[in-house]
Protein backbone atom coordinates (compact mmCIF):
# COMPACT_ATOMS: atom_id res chain seq x y z
CA UNK A 1 0.00 0.00 0.00
CA UNK A 2 1.14 3.89 -0.85
CA UNK A 3 2.05 5.87 2.06
CA UNK A 4 -0.95 8.18 1.47
CA UNK A 5 -3.16 5.81 -0.08
CA UNK A 6 -6.65 5.30 2.36
CA UNK A 7 -10.37 4.08 1.92
CA UNK A 8 -11.21 7.34 3.34
CA UNK A 9 -9.46 11.13 3.81
CA UNK A 10 -11.24 13.35 6.52
CA UNK A 11 -10.83 17.16 6.08
CA UNK A 12 -10.81 18.56 10.18
CA UNK A 13 -10.00 17.13 13.37
CA UNK A 14 -13.00 18.58 16.34
CA UNK A 15 -15.28 16.29 17.27
CA UNK A 16 -17.13 15.12 13.78
CA UNK A 17 -13.65 14.37 12.32
CA UNK A 18 -12.72 12.52 15.13
CA UNK A 19 -15.71 10.87 15.57
CA UNK A 20 -16.35 9.84 11.77
CA UNK A 21 -12.63 8.38 11.82
CA UNK A 22 -13.57 6.16 14.81
CA UNK A 23 -16.80 4.88 13.54
CA UNK A 24 -15.17 4.31 10.34
CA UNK A 25 -11.80 2.61 11.41
CA UNK A 26 -13.87 0.62 13.45
CA UNK A 27 -15.42 -0.95 10.49
CA UNK A 28 -11.97 -1.62 8.89
CA UNK A 29 -11.79 1.13 6.87
CA UNK A 30 -7.84 2.57 6.41
CA UNK A 31 -8.96 6.91 7.38
CA UNK A 32 -6.96 9.46 7.91
CA UNK A 33 -7.46 12.83 9.70
CA UNK A 34 -5.65 16.26 8.58
CA UNK A 35 -5.90 18.82 10.47
CA UNK A 36 -4.47 22.82 9.75
CA UNK A 37 -4.21 23.54 13.11
CA UNK A 38 -4.64 20.69 16.24
CA UNK A 39 -7.33 18.43 16.89
CA UNK A 40 -9.90 20.47 18.67
CA UNK A 41 -8.12 23.87 18.42
CA UNK A 42 -11.35 25.61 17.14
CA UNK A 43 -15.35 25.10 18.26
CA UNK A 44 -15.42 21.59 18.94
CA UNK A 45 -12.53 22.04 21.35
CA UNK A 46 -13.56 25.59 23.10
CA UNK A 47 -17.40 25.25 23.38
CA UNK A 48 -19.31 25.85 26.41
CA UNK A 49 -19.51 21.94 26.27
CA UNK A 50 -23.55 21.99 26.48
CA UNK A 51 -24.44 18.19 25.57
CA UNK A 52 -28.52 19.23 24.70
CA UNK A 53 -31.25 18.21 22.93
CA UNK A 54 -33.41 21.41 24.39
CA UNK A 55 -34.73 23.21 22.12
CA UNK A 56 -33.38 21.72 18.75
CA UNK A 57 -34.93 22.16 15.33
CA UNK A 58 -36.92 19.60 13.82
CA UNK A 59 -34.70 18.86 11.61
CA UNK A 60 -32.05 17.40 13.84
CA UNK A 61 -34.04 15.80 16.10
CA UNK A 62 -33.37 12.52 15.28
CA UNK A 63 -29.89 12.84 15.18
CA UNK A 64 -29.76 14.53 18.60
CA UNK A 65 -31.56 12.30 19.95
CA UNK A 66 -29.29 9.30 18.60
CA UNK A 67 -26.23 11.79 20.19
CA UNK A 68 -27.82 11.86 23.46
CA UNK A 69 -28.05 7.85 23.65
CA UNK A 70 -24.30 7.43 22.64
CA UNK A 71 -23.14 10.33 25.37
CA UNK A 72 -25.06 8.19 28.05
CA UNK A 73 -22.71 5.10 26.58
CA UNK A 74 -19.53 6.21 25.93
CA UNK A 75 -17.35 5.27 28.42
CA UNK A 76 -18.51 1.73 26.88
CA UNK A 77 -18.06 2.92 23.49
CA UNK A 78 -14.82 4.80 23.90
CA UNK A 79 -13.26 4.02 26.92
CA UNK A 80 -14.14 7.63 28.56
CA UNK A 81 -16.87 9.22 29.30
CA UNK A 82 -15.47 12.53 28.46
CA UNK A 83 -16.39 14.39 31.70
CA UNK A 84 -20.42 13.60 30.85
CA UNK A 85 -22.09 14.76 33.73
CA UNK A 86 -26.73 14.53 32.87
CA UNK A 87 -27.76 16.83 35.31
CA UNK A 88 -30.03 18.21 32.88
CA UNK A 89 -30.58 20.71 31.05
CA UNK A 90 -33.65 23.63 31.61
CA UNK A 91 -35.04 26.71 29.65
CA UNK A 92 -36.68 29.49 32.02
CA UNK A 93 -39.59 31.24 31.48
CA UNK A 94 -39.35 34.79 32.33
CA UNK A 95 -42.57 36.64 31.35
CA UNK A 96 -45.79 35.16 30.42
CA UNK A 97 -45.40 35.11 26.44
CA UNK A 98 -41.91 33.16 27.56
CA UNK A 99 -44.35 30.88 28.92
CA UNK A 100 -46.74 30.77 25.95
CA UNK A 101 -43.66 30.12 23.89
CA UNK A 102 -42.45 26.98 26.07
CA UNK A 103 -46.18 25.64 26.09
CA UNK A 104 -46.27 26.73 21.99
CA UNK A 105 -42.47 24.26 21.53
CA UNK A 106 -44.06 21.41 23.73
CA UNK A 107 -47.26 21.34 21.47
CA UNK A 108 -45.46 21.03 18.08
CA UNK A 109 -42.59 18.13 19.42
CA UNK A 110 -45.39 16.02 20.78
CA UNK A 111 -47.31 17.00 17.44
CA UNK A 112 -44.07 15.29 15.85
CA UNK A 113 -43.84 12.23 18.54
CA UNK A 114 -41.16 14.14 20.29
CA UNK A 115 -41.61 14.41 24.35
CA UNK A 116 -38.46 14.75 25.49
CA UNK A 117 -38.75 18.37 26.66
CA UNK A 118 -41.40 18.81 29.26
CA UNK A 119 -43.19 22.13 30.49
CA UNK A 120 -43.14 22.32 34.26
CA UNK A 121 -44.51 24.97 36.93
CA UNK A 122 -42.87 27.84 38.85
CA UNK A 123 -42.64 25.48 41.91
CA UNK A 124 -40.70 22.34 39.90
CA UNK A 125 -37.98 25.35 38.32
CA UNK A 126 -37.33 26.57 41.76
CA UNK A 127 -37.25 22.22 43.41
CA UNK A 128 -34.81 22.19 40.24
CA UNK A 129 -32.71 25.66 40.63
CA UNK A 130 -33.42 26.94 43.99
CA UNK A 131 -31.27 30.17 43.28
CA UNK A 132 -32.97 31.38 40.68
CA UNK A 133 -34.52 34.71 40.85
CA UNK A 134 -38.50 34.77 41.81
CA UNK A 135 -39.38 36.60 38.66
CA UNK A 136 -38.95 33.24 36.82
CA UNK A 137 -42.56 31.97 35.96
CA UNK A 138 -41.91 28.48 34.31
CA UNK A 139 -39.35 26.29 32.15
CA UNK A 140 -39.13 23.44 29.85
CA UNK A 141 -36.92 20.73 31.73
CA UNK A 142 -34.94 17.57 29.64
CA UNK A 143 -33.58 15.55 32.66
CA UNK A 144 -30.77 13.57 30.36
CA UNK A 145 -29.48 16.40 29.18
CA UNK A 146 -26.18 18.21 30.51
CA UNK A 147 -22.45 18.79 29.83
CA UNK A 148 -19.17 17.50 29.10
CA UNK A 149 -15.63 18.51 28.71
CA UNK A 150 -14.98 19.37 24.81
CA UNK A 151 -11.13 19.51 24.35
CA UNK A 152 -11.41 16.11 26.43
CA UNK A 153 -14.14 14.75 23.90
CA UNK A 154 -12.59 15.51 21.04
CA UNK A 155 -9.06 13.76 22.29
CA UNK A 156 -10.82 10.71 23.48
CA UNK A 157 -12.74 10.36 19.98
CA UNK A 158 -9.49 10.68 18.49
CA UNK A 159 -7.71 8.47 20.62
CA UNK A 160 -10.22 5.95 19.94
CA UNK A 161 -9.78 6.18 16.05
CA UNK A 162 -6.16 6.10 16.51
CA UNK A 163 -6.81 2.87 18.66
CA UNK A 164 -8.87 1.49 16.04
CA UNK A 165 -5.93 2.27 13.14
CA UNK A 166 -7.05 5.71 12.28
CA UNK A 167 -3.82 8.21 11.37
CA UNK A 168 -3.84 11.70 12.07
CA UNK A 169 -1.89 14.54 10.67
CA UNK A 170 -2.09 17.75 12.45
CA UNK A 171 -0.35 21.35 11.22
CA UNK A 172 -1.70 19.50 8.08
CA UNK A 173 -3.19 22.57 5.65
CA UNK A 174 -5.30 21.40 2.63
CA UNK A 175 -4.87 24.18 -0.08
CA UNK A 176 -6.45 21.75 -3.01
CA UNK A 177 -8.95 18.75 -3.45
CA UNK A 178 -9.56 16.85 -6.68
CA UNK A 179 -11.41 13.74 -7.21
CA UNK A 180 -9.70 11.61 -10.31
CA UNK A 181 -11.64 8.70 -12.13
CA UNK A 182 -11.18 6.67 -8.91
CA UNK A 183 -10.00 8.59 -6.44
CA UNK A 184 -9.72 11.96 -4.02
CA UNK A 185 -6.81 13.58 -3.45
CA UNK A 186 -6.26 16.63 -1.08
CA UNK A 187 -3.13 18.36 -1.08
CA UNK A 188 -1.15 19.62 1.48
CA UNK A 189 1.85 21.08 2.70
CA UNK A 190 2.51 17.76 3.92
CA UNK A 191 2.08 15.77 0.50
CA UNK A 192 -0.82 14.72 -1.13
CA UNK A 193 -3.48 12.10 0.07
CA UNK A 194 -5.63 9.71 -2.08
CA UNK A 195 -8.52 8.15 -0.58
CA UNK A 196 -12.03 6.36 -2.61
CA UNK A 197 -13.77 8.62 -0.21
CA UNK A 198 -13.48 12.44 1.49
CA UNK A 199 -15.51 13.75 4.09
CA UNK A 200 -15.19 17.85 4.63
CA UNK A 201 -15.76 18.71 8.86
CA UNK A 202 -13.30 21.88 8.36
CA UNK A 203 -15.96 23.85 10.39
CA UNK A 204 -15.97 27.55 9.50
CA UNK A 205 -13.38 26.66 6.88
CA UNK A 206 -15.40 24.14 4.75
CA UNK A 207 -16.78 26.46 2.46
CA UNK A 208 -13.56 27.37 1.41
CA UNK A 209 -12.77 23.42 0.75
CA UNK A 210 -15.83 22.90 -1.21
CA UNK A 211 -14.68 26.13 -3.01
CA UNK A 212 -12.05 24.13 -4.78
CA UNK A 213 -14.12 21.74 -6.72
CA UNK A 214 -16.74 23.92 -7.37
CA UNK A 215 -19.30 23.70 -5.35
CA UNK A 216 -21.12 26.58 -3.18
CA UNK A 217 -21.68 25.36 0.28
CA UNK A 218 -23.59 28.08 2.58
CA UNK A 219 -21.37 28.01 5.54
CA UNK A 220 -19.75 31.47 7.06
CA UNK A 221 -17.49 31.98 9.97
CA UNK A 222 -18.46 33.82 13.05
CA UNK A 223 -17.06 34.08 16.31
CA UNK A 224 -18.35 32.90 19.52
CA UNK A 225 -17.35 33.89 23.21
CA UNK A 226 -17.42 32.19 26.75
CA UNK A 227 -16.60 33.54 29.99
CA UNK A 228 -15.66 31.50 33.47
CA UNK A 229 -15.76 32.94 37.21
CA UNK A 230 -13.72 32.57 40.20
CA UNK A 231 -14.70 29.39 42.23
CA UNK A 232 -18.14 29.32 43.87
CA UNK A 233 -19.93 27.37 46.61
CA UNK A 234 -21.67 24.91 44.54
CA UNK A 235 -25.43 26.26 43.93
CA UNK A 236 -26.51 24.80 40.82
CA UNK A 237 -26.95 21.44 38.79
CA UNK A 238 -28.74 22.10 35.82
CA UNK A 239 -27.17 23.83 32.91
CA UNK A 240 -29.44 26.96 32.60
CA UNK A 241 -31.03 28.49 29.16
CA UNK A 242 -33.23 31.95 28.58
CA UNK A 243 -36.52 31.85 26.39
CA UNK A 244 -36.21 35.30 25.31
CA UNK A 245 -32.45 35.73 25.79
CA UNK A 246 -29.38 34.23 25.05
CA UNK A 247 -27.58 32.00 28.00
CA UNK A 248 -25.72 29.24 28.25
CA UNK A 249 -25.03 29.08 32.19
CA UNK A 250 -23.51 25.91 33.76
CA UNK A 251 -21.24 25.15 37.24
CA UNK A 252 -19.03 22.77 36.88
CA UNK A 253 -16.88 20.69 39.65
CA UNK A 254 -14.23 23.08 40.73
CA UNK A 255 -16.89 26.25 41.88
CA UNK A 256 -16.41 28.16 38.45
CA UNK A 257 -19.58 28.81 36.43
CA UNK A 258 -19.18 29.01 32.62
CA UNK A 259 -21.32 31.47 30.75
CA UNK A 260 -21.97 31.57 27.17
CA UNK A 261 -24.94 31.85 24.62
CA UNK A 262 -25.11 33.66 21.28
CA UNK A 263 -22.28 36.07 22.33
CA UNK A 264 -20.69 36.33 18.78
CA UNK A 265 -17.94 38.25 17.93
CA UNK A 266 -16.19 39.41 14.86
CA UNK A 267 -13.30 36.72 13.20
CA UNK A 268 -10.03 36.99 10.94
CA UNK A 269 -10.65 33.68 9.14
CA UNK A 270 -7.87 33.84 7.80
CA UNK A 271 -5.30 34.80 11.06
CA UNK A 272 -7.99 31.85 12.77
CA UNK A 273 -8.44 34.19 15.07
CA UNK A 274 -11.62 35.26 16.86
CA UNK A 275 -11.59 38.90 18.55
CA UNK A 276 -13.50 39.30 22.17
CA UNK A 277 -16.10 42.13 22.00
CA UNK A 278 -16.63 42.87 25.90
CA UNK A 279 -19.62 45.56 25.58
CA UNK A 280 -21.61 42.24 24.82
CA UNK A 281 -19.62 39.70 27.24
CA UNK A 282 -21.35 43.02 29.58
CA UNK A 283 -24.93 42.32 28.30
CA UNK A 284 -24.26 38.58 29.20
CA UNK A 285 -23.43 39.38 32.55
CA UNK A 286 -26.52 41.33 32.81
CA UNK A 287 -28.78 38.14 32.09
CA UNK A 288 -26.94 36.47 34.60
CA UNK A 289 -27.49 38.52 37.67
CA UNK A 290 -31.48 39.24 36.11
CA UNK A 291 -31.64 35.73 36.53
CA UNK A 292 -29.42 34.87 39.59
CA UNK A 293 -28.76 38.42 41.59
CA UNK A 294 -26.72 37.24 44.31
CA UNK A 295 -24.01 36.52 41.70
CA UNK A 296 -23.47 40.80 40.69
CA UNK A 297 -20.13 40.83 43.03
CA UNK A 298 -18.60 38.10 41.56
CA UNK A 299 -15.17 38.21 39.46
CA UNK A 300 -15.10 37.15 35.64
CA UNK A 301 -11.65 35.37 35.63
CA UNK A 302 -10.85 34.80 31.79
CA UNK A 303 -13.31 35.06 28.59
CA UNK A 304 -11.90 33.39 25.60
CA UNK A 305 -13.24 32.70 22.12
CA UNK A 306 -13.41 30.54 19.16
CA UNK A 307 -14.68 30.25 15.27
CA UNK A 308 -17.58 28.06 14.13
CA UNK A 309 -19.35 27.98 10.99
CA UNK A 310 -22.48 29.07 10.31
CA UNK A 311 -25.88 28.41 7.79
CA UNK A 312 -28.34 30.47 6.89
CA UNK A 313 -30.95 28.40 8.66
CA UNK A 314 -28.70 27.70 11.79
CA UNK A 315 -29.05 23.66 10.96
CA UNK A 316 -25.66 21.43 9.91
CA UNK A 317 -24.99 20.27 6.46
CA UNK A 318 -24.69 16.46 7.01
CA UNK A 319 -24.76 14.76 3.40
CA UNK A 320 -23.59 13.46 0.35
CA UNK A 321 -22.18 16.81 -1.90
CA UNK A 322 -24.72 17.51 -4.54
CA UNK A 323 -22.06 17.66 -7.04
CA UNK A 324 -19.63 15.08 -6.81
CA UNK A 325 -19.79 11.52 -5.97
CA UNK A 326 -18.44 9.91 -2.70
CA UNK A 327 -17.88 13.27 -1.05
CA UNK A 328 -19.67 13.90 2.41
CA UNK A 329 -19.96 17.06 4.45
CA UNK A 330 -20.16 17.44 8.10
CA UNK A 331 -20.29 20.95 8.82
CA UNK A 332 -22.19 24.30 9.59
CA UNK A 333 -23.38 23.09 12.82
CA UNK A 334 -23.89 26.84 13.46
CA UNK A 335 -22.47 27.21 17.44
CA UNK A 336 -24.59 24.05 18.41
CA UNK A 337 -22.16 21.00 16.69
CA UNK A 338 -20.69 19.55 20.11
CA UNK A 339 -23.80 17.50 21.24
CA UNK A 340 -24.38 16.30 18.34
CA UNK A 341 -20.66 14.70 17.50
CA UNK A 342 -21.02 11.37 18.17
CA UNK A 343 -24.24 10.45 16.08
CA UNK A 344 -22.74 12.97 13.17
CA UNK A 345 -19.63 10.40 12.89
CA UNK A 346 -21.87 7.53 13.07
CA UNK A 347 -24.11 8.71 10.40
CA UNK A 348 -21.11 9.28 8.37
CA UNK A 349 -19.85 6.34 8.50
CA UNK A 350 -23.15 4.73 8.02
CA UNK A 351 -23.37 6.83 4.78
CA UNK A 352 -20.10 5.87 3.41
CA UNK A 353 -20.29 2.32 4.48
CA UNK A 354 -24.14 1.66 4.01
CA UNK A 355 -25.37 3.91 1.57
CA UNK A 356 -28.01 5.82 4.24
CA UNK A 357 -27.80 6.80 7.76
CA UNK A 358 -30.13 4.51 10.02
CA UNK A 359 -31.11 7.68 11.65
CA UNK A 360 -33.05 10.11 9.10
CA UNK A 361 -31.15 13.48 8.32
CA UNK A 362 -32.83 13.88 5.24
CA UNK A 363 -33.71 17.48 6.51
CA UNK A 364 -29.81 18.45 6.47
CA UNK A 365 -29.03 17.76 3.34
CA UNK A 366 -27.23 20.33 1.43
CA UNK A 367 -30.10 20.54 -1.08
CA UNK A 368 -32.63 22.01 1.00
CA UNK A 369 -30.87 25.28 0.21
CA UNK A 370 -31.19 25.01 -3.47
CA UNK A 371 -34.59 23.77 -2.99
CA UNK A 372 -35.45 26.83 -0.76
CA UNK A 373 -34.03 29.27 -3.02
CA UNK A 374 -36.13 27.93 -6.50
CA UNK A 375 -39.16 28.09 -3.64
Amino acid sequence: MEKNVFDVVIIGGGIHGCASAFFLARRGLRVVILEADYCGRHASGVNAGGVRTLGRPLAEMPLTLASCDLWHELNDLIGDDCGFVAQGQIKVAETEDDVQTLRDRVDLLAAHGFNHEVLVDRQTVRELVPAISEHVTGAIWVERDGFALPYRAVTAFRRAAEAEGAVVHENCRVSNVTQGASKWQATTNQGAFEAEYMVVAAGAWSGGIAQTIGEFLPVTPGGLMLMVTQRLPHFIKPVVGATSRGLSFKQYDNGTVVIGGELNCGVDINAGHAELDFSRLANSAKIVTDLFPFLKHVSINRAWSGIEGYTPDHAPILGASAEASKLIYACGFSSSGFQLGPASGQAVSELILDGASKVPIDGLALSRFSLAAAA
